[in-house]
């Protein structure tokens, strides 16, 4: 089997509101870049991938990986992802292996889980991420911890949840906190609470709020401030387990990250740690030094959100409900649409490979609202409530 051609489409869909985080906003709707990946026998591999319009980038990967069987994927990681010595590729091999693997589980007929040593749970549980949001579907912006916790509450009972994150960095530390104090108190000590500044915090800020969260038992402090430095400070003064996405988030940085005592767990994400089989390698040595994991999410849609959940059923120590901006979805480009959450959970798909497919009518829908809309990432996530604002680190 060779690989004998790559599409790649860029679609949006539309969220149910506004969401602001530390570096700006999401404009009302996500984005991302579909590829499929084409073999000489006619099977199809999906793969999807964020941060921007990243057809011109896979294109110019498609001459290295043309001709190559699909199940050799050390050789298309050695071609694809240190093919520029002074740029990572690692999100856009990410997406290239997923669609590998759903070709391979397409061929041999099996669930993509069954390819990175089978799974050891049929469900995977997710979050209530809540995002200071403007236009809200019902109308209005979040502008109080009590709508904040009011939201949470929501999702408690729409979708089941037991925990939920904050997005912060937005409002004022002491405002953010108050949203966890609330969700303690209407939901109860077994709830699930953290937090997210995204790095936003100086050290004496996020030590400070530290200390005021230590009542609450959160489950992680993420990325309290910036960098190695800072989030090794903080987990020094806060009696809390400090969990990143940001810091380290690739190989490079987590030999570093292990000797400083920067984290406690680390969220795997596909396209961060080099694909499913990446991730599986990072755990490995997440055991080794007694560190947890967790599952982060990108604003996937289907097909990401399938290899999430497939990689995620066949990790053990993956105990942590997973991150996911799903629920702000109207809408999906998978054949049968949104994904469903029973009891905070969402299956795993069980058809060969990712166990999704995509529906043609939404993709050309939404390829044309991508058109219409653009590539906000090209914007920096500009507020348009404050065009002259700029996002700042370590400013409280």
């Amino acid at each position: 089997m060779k690989i004998i051609d790559m599409r790649t489409r860029c679609v949006a869909i539309p969220t149910t509101a506004q969401l602001r985080h530390s570096t700006g906003v999401h404009p009302g709707y996500f984005l991302r870049t579909v590829l499929e990946l084409i073999t000489d026998e006619g099977i199809v591999g999906l793969g999807e991938v964020g941060g921007g319009d990243a057809r011109g980038a896979l294109q110019k990967l498609k001459p290295r990986i043309v001709g190559l069987d699909p199940f050799e994927l050390e050789l298309i990681k050695l071609k694809v992802l240190r093919s520029i010595y002074y740029m990572s590729n690692a999100r856009l091999y990410a997406a290239i292996e997923m669609a590998c693997l759903d070709i391979q589980g397409k061929v041999l007929g099996r669930p993509l889980n069954v390819l990175l040593g089978g799974k050891v749970r049929d469900e995977v549980p997710m979050i209530g991420y809540l995002f200071w949001r403007y236009d809200r579907l019902n109308g209005g912006d979040d502008r109080s911890a009590e709508d904040m916790a009011d939201y949470c509450e929501q999702l408690y009972h729409e979708l089941g949840i037991t925990s939920m994150k904050l997005k912060a960095g937005v409002m004022q530390p002491e405002e953010e906190v108050r949203v966890l104090e609330l969700c303690r108190k209407r939901l109860g000590d077994s709830f699930g609470l953290r937090i997210d500044p995204n790095g936003a915090w100086s050290v004496p800020t996020a030590i400070r709020m530290g200390h005021r969260l230590e009542a609450l038992g959160l489950e992680y402090y993420e990325d309290p401030a910036w960098g190695l430095e800072g989030n090794a400070a903080v987990r020094n003064q806060v009696r809390i387990p400090i969990a990143t996405n940001m810091y380290p988030n690739k190989f490079d940085d987590l030999g570093p990250a292990i000797r400083m005592g920067a984290v406690d767990i680390i969220l795997t994400d596909i396209h961060y740690w080099e694909g499913p089989r990446g991730v599986k390698d990072l755990v490995a040595i997440c055991n080794t030094f007694n560190m947890g994991v967790a599952m982060h999410s990108g604003v996937e849609f289907g097909i990401e959100l399938a290899a999430m959940l497939h990689t995620a059923s066949t990790i053990p120590a993956m105990i942590f409900a997973g991150d996911a901006h799903y629920h702000y979805l109207t809408d999906d480009i998978i054949a049968g649409g949104l994904m469903r959450y029973e009891n905070g959970c969402i299956s795993v798909p069980t058809g060969p490979g990712l166990g999704v497919e995509l529906d043609e009518e939404k993709m050309a829908k939404y390829e044309r609202y991508y058109e219409e809309k653009g590539d906000y990432y090209a914007r920096f996530h500009q507020d348009p409530r404050r065009p002259e604002w700029y996002p700042t680190i370590g400013g409280y």
